[in-house]
């Protein structure tokens, strides 16, 4: 036996629909019920396609705010988008290999990325591009510059904090280590962020960008030993992309300056 029917005049309908839509916290559905309604009574849809077209409004705008969040949780230093990555000022990047790293199958198989190459050949910029489209794609990414990540680590070891630390980075998806090599690390330094790379292998991607080739990390890392386990837990199974060493920042400077 069914309750009793009560018509309602349209605009208490629609007082009705806009009330619900806040106690059911639907602000999308309720922002594009208006022009929904114009819509179906112009195109005449069906009861099924009104609906289907504000449920499907309110999905759309929740995967958009699941994206802004997990870019935000990344923590990058600002947007980068491999969209906007100028191929014609650095040829040492093909395209084909960028698409396909876009399409995050790395990461989802757990393996690692070296970008390598002189400051101003697009590392950072490719790093942070792929980072982004990895958490859009619904991966969890962390960004961190090697210096402030090694500091972080041994603030936690201080502080007896270090497991939970080395957890927190072993539990995302994909770890962006930027600017590896920039600077010397002591042998404390180095051990914990091996710790950090130990507990992802394997199981979780990490990428960095250095703008030291791999001969190179013997400065950064003065443990030979030590170095040499970083740069295989870094390599294996990986992709390793050369960015080259023509800064081409410095080149569209002088080209600019030269169209002056």
């Amino acid at each position: 036996m069914t309750g009793p029917h009560h018509t309602l005049t349209e605009p208490a309908s629609d007082a009705a629909i806009d009330t619900a839509c806040r106690v059911l916290q639907l602000p999308p559905m309720r922002a594009q019920f208006a022009v929904t309604v114009s819509r179906a009574e112009r195109e005449y849809l069906s009861y099924r396609g009104f609906l289907a077209e504000l449920l499907m409004a309110e999905c759309e705008d929740r995967d958009r705010r699941r994206r802004e969040r997990r870019i935000r949780a990344a923590g990058f230093p600002r947007s980068k988008w491999l969209s906007d990555f100028d191929y014609t000022a650095n040829p040492n990047v093909a395209p084909a290999l960028v698409n396909n790293l876009a399409t995050c199958e790395w990461v989802k198989k757990g393996e690692p990325l070296c970008l390598i190459g002189d400051s101003g050949t697009g590392k950072t910029h490719l790093l942070i591009g792929l980072g982004s489209a990895a958490a859009m794609a619904g991966f969890r990414v962390r960004y961190a510059l090697a210096a402030r990540l090694v500091n972080e680590l041994v603030e936690a070891a201080d502080e007896k904090q270090l497991t939970k630390t080395i957890a927190r980075y072993g539990r995302v998806d994909l770890l962006c280590i930027d600017e590896l090599g920039h600077l010397e690390l002591d042998r404390r330094g180095a051990e914990m962020l091996f710790q950090v790379l130990t507990e992802r292998e394997e199981k979780n991607s990490v990428a960095i960008a250095s703008n030291e080739s791999f001969g190179g990390w013997t400065k950064t890392f003065t443990d030979s030993r030590l170095c040499a386990a970083i740069v295989d837990r870094l390599t294996f199974n990986g992709t390793i992309t050369e960015t080259g060493t023509e800064c081409y920042r410095l080149a569209q400077t002088k080209a600019k300056q030269q169209r002056g």
